[in-house]
């Protein structure tokens, strides 16, 4: 409604300015006309400052001027072809679409919504800061009891405090300095040091401070240097070097979790998988030896395997996500084939996404493959510029199917519910588009050697292992689950550029696989790697007890 007397107000004072030009025509002037002509002109001028001191945007200039425009709930879609195949506002568009159930209902579920922000942006409430530390400040003058000094006839009485937060600044890693009071015996010379405090206990770094240096590591990303510089300019030094021996006590009492996280993974349904590229200097000085020894020998290069691969393995297991990392001279392929040998073999087989590499290749045999169809989109949105009509068709047929996939999302359907919306909604689409790529390979519109041709050869090669979720409930469309946790490697490779040992590399992708299945489990990675150094024997005892979504369990048991 207020977009409506927007644009109604708009629409009356373009009127007026209308007969005010008229009336100038014919130089019959009004008294009125005056102060129009005057309201006119301080709206141009306005308007002229505003874009010359660059105050205004373009959207907030639309909106001056034509109202705030009203967001509509649903949206036709396009057809591989461009043609239109929603219904708009039509509420016979709706009335077949299917429920999470399975039947259909014109309530029920709605169109894909497209656009928009994902919640939670913004200022934190009270509730959210959990570790802060608290202190009471209670009146110096007034108390329970007492009479309101304002009116003076009531008694004041308790009600819920009020709450401020302040944030502070800290190093990483902290320091307390306990001064022992020492005595010494005038006549036989003994020295007699006081004791210290239970709390300060007999390791001078605590389990939660390695904790600290492994998350600030491996999440955050930041190299032993960096840290070194940091905590010495706050004033509470680190070598670099003691804070690797220090995550190395960590590693020491972490590994055992994560290789029973590694059986459990073998055992899982969905597996997405994918890998990037590492450094690690005792390996590029083998490589090195090996083409050195090749050169003496006569031929130009070695013929030992030279490269070096970081593997991320996100794996579903019931309603739980597992993220494995290994790095070294094994790519993904290789690495997901050590697992599935853990896999008990009265299990089905297991679903694995990647993305169309021949290194991601395992057994083929033993896993169903999917392939990432984010990936074949992006065969045709690299040549938009180029062929822009042909990739259009693909990448609007394309997001109509991803939207489909977050509104299944979004309404938290169940594998088989979802799997029944995509065959109603999804499956025409593919099917149309399948009939168009056809097309231009049959009637010659396209070069089959051209970088169009290849990618709709791309598509119609894996359009089975692309279209899984057509076919199989639970199958996912895209890699991006792993993609993203790949991230976490990536972002250690660029700031920390490489690994000294295979050892290094190896207590990285422990630590780094604890902390990002915490992540996705939604638990407090510091606190977690603190109670596995606190409780080492029973990790070791029972590491199935110590996994990140069950150990608040096991350590709350006496």
């Amino acid at each position: 409604m207020a977009a409506m007397s927007q644009a109604h107000e708009v629409k009356q004072h373009l009127d007026e300015v209308k007969a005010l030009r008229e009336r100038l025509g014919t130089g019959r002037w009004q008294e009125e006309d005056w102060r129009l002509l005057e309201r006119v002109l301080g709206s141009y001028e306005r308007l002229l400052s505003m874009l010359c001191e660059a105050q205004i945007t373009l959207k907030r200039l639309q909106t001056l001027v034509f109202g705030k425009r009203r967001r509509h709930g649903r949206a036709s879609g396009t057809s591989a072809g461009g043609e239109a195949t929603g219904a708009g506002d039509d509420e016979s568009g709706a009335a077949a679409r299917p429920q999470p159930g399975g039947g259909t209902s014109g309530d029920e579920v709605t169109p894909p919504r497209t656009g928009g922000h994902r919640p939670g942006y913004g200022r934190l409430g009270m509730a959210s800061y959990e570790e802060a530390e608290r202190v009471e400040c209670r009146h110096e003058a007034l108390a329970v009891g007492q009479r309101c000094p304002v009116c003076g006839q009531g008694r004041l009485y308790g009600v819920p405090p009020g709450i401020e937060i302040r944030i502070d600044g800290n190093a990483l890693l902290s320091a307390i300095r306990y001064e022992l009071e020492k005595v010494r015996c005038s006549a036989c010379g003994q020295v007699f040091t006081a004791p210290l405090p239970a709390e300060a206990g007999t390791a001078k770094y605590s389990p939660r401070a390695r904790a600290v240096l492994a998350v600030s590591r491996y999440y955050l990303g930041l190299p032993f240097f960096r840290v070194e510089a940091y905590q010495a300019m706050l004033g509470v030094p680190v070598p670099d070097a003691t804070q690797w021996d220090q995550i190395e006590q960590l590693g020491d009492c972490s590994y055992k979790v994560f290789a029973y996280l590694e059986t459990l993974a073998a055992q899982g349904e969905l597996i997405h998988q994918d890998d990037t590229s590492v450094r690690i200097l005792s390996l590029m000085a083998e490589n090195r030896t090996h083409q050195t020894a090749a050169e003496a020998l006569g031929f130009a290069r070695s013929q030992e395997r030279t490269g070096m691969f970081t593997t991320a393995l996100v794996v579903k297991v019931g309603e739980q996500i597992i993220c494995l990392y290994y790095s070294g001279r094994s790519h993904a392929g290789e690495n997901l084939q050590a697992l599935l040998e853990q896999r008990e073999a009265e299990r089905d087989k297991p679903l694995v996404m990647s993305d169309a590499l021949s290194r991601n290749e395992v057994d083929e045999t033993t896993v169903i493959r999917c392939h990432c169809l984010a990936h074949g989109r992006r065969q045709f949105s690299d040549l938009a510029d180029v062929f822009p009509v042909e990739c259009q068709v693909v990448i609007d047929t394309l997001k109509q199917v991803f939207d489909h996939d977050e509104e299944a999302r979004d309404k938290q359907m169940s594998p088989e519910a979802r799997f029944i919306y995509h065959q109603a909604y999804s499956q025409p689409l593919m099917d149309e588009l399948r009939q168009w790529l056809q097309k231009q390979v049959d009637d010659h519109l396209v070069e089959p050697n051209s970088a169009l041709g290849k990618a709709i050869a791309y598509m119609q090669t894996h359009w089975e292992t692309l279209t899984r979720f057509l076919s199989i409930p639970g199958a996912p469309l895209d890699n991006n689950l792993v993609e993203r946790a790949l991230k976490l490697f990536m972002r250690q490779r660029k700031n920390s550029l490489f690994y000294r040992t295979e050892h290094s590399a190896y207590i990285a992708s422990v630590l780094t696989s604890l902390i990002a299945t915490c992540v996705y489990a939604g638990v407090n990675a510091v606190d977690y790697l603190v109670a596995l150094q606190e409780h080492r024997s029973e990790v070791w005892a029972d590491p199935a007890a110590w996994l990140p979504w069950a150990y608040a369990r096991s350590r709350a048991s006496p």
